[in-house]
């Protein structure tokens, strides 16, 4: 295994830090603000960006186990993020898809996309695509991590 290059500035790594804490707690305090949990905004995200899926697929995604997933499960319909609907060919399996529920939480993440936004602006078209590039290889390399972290072979999609 090689070394890792050394950052070029030498505070790169408290720099990149302070954005993933900022991330981490802007996302717990937008879940709070519509009356969710920090997992349970992910566990919305995950659909919202996959689709619909079955509970053990989102269990499987989360990484919790299937009694916490149930109750993230419950909390997600209650709140009217979420429903389950019949499997169509196995009428004892469900699919847990995302309803598109408008609304509190595009109101209480508009703040930040707007600020996002605004430093996106600034940005030539050539190194957006550098950013973009990152974004989707850094997302990658942290759902590697934690599928290691959780004893899992890292999927090769």
């Amino acid at each position: 295994m090689s070394t890792p290059t050394p950052p070029a500035r030498p505070d790169a790594h408290r720099a990149y830090r302070r954005y993933l804490s900022a991330v981490m707690l802007h996302g717990h305090a937008g879940a709070k603000a519509c009356g969710l949990g920090a997992t349970d905004l992910y566990a919305l995200n995950v659909l919202e960006l996959s689709g619909a899926m079955s509970p053990g697929e989102l269990a499987d995604r989360t990484g919790l186990t299937t009694g916490p997933t149930t109750r993230l499960i419950d909390r997600l319909e209650r709140a009217g993020y979420v429903r389950r609907v019949p499997d169509p060919t196995d009428r004892r399996k469900v699919t847990v898809e995302p309803v598109g529920r408008p609304g509190e939480l595009d109101r209480v993440m508009a703040p930040a996309r707007q600020r996002i936004a605004g430093i996106l602006d600034g940005y030539t078209p050539d190194q957006l695509d550098v950013l973009y590039d990152y974004f989707a290889r850094a997302a990658r390399a942290y759902q590697e991590a934690a599928e290691e972290l959780r004893g899992e072979e890292p999927d090769a999609s």
